[in-house]
């Protein structure tokens, strides 16, 4: 499934993966979150009930992944890379921003992102 996610100007797309997570994280769709910064790495936000388990838990990630952190229950849009792992449980990739992530690095501090299906 494509998605466009939208944090003021910035508009960029992505693909989410084939999992039982990714589904489920699409039935939220359309969505707006509050996302805070984490480390100058990421941009994460609460949701409003935990996903489905179905992907394969991971402890590294790449610029441009969009992550599960099920003790959140959050999301995680990762613009860049300081070299440290995630923590157990680890994250559940949900997809990949086609390009642009580095976009939010100038959104410091919180910003509404809005999340939807373009598909």
């Amino acid at each position: 499934m494509r998605i466009r996610l939208t944090a003021g100007e910035t508009v960029l797309t992505a693909t989410l993966d084939d999992n039982a997570t990714a589904r489920d994280f699409a039935s939220l769709l359309p969505l707006t979150l509050r996302m805070d910064d984490l480390f100058k790495r990421e941009k994460y936000g609460h949701l409003s009930r935990s996903l489905a388990v179905g992907g394969e838990p991971r402890f590294g990630y790449g610029i441009g992944d969009i992550a599960y952190w099920s003790p959140g229950p959050d999301i995680a849009l990762f613009y860049a890379h300081d070299g440290q792992s995630i923590p157990d449980p680890g994250i559940v990739i949900l997809g990949q921003i086609d390009s642009g992530a580095d976009a939010f690095k100038k959104y410091d501090g919180t910003v509404d992102v809005t999340i939807e299906a373009i598909d």
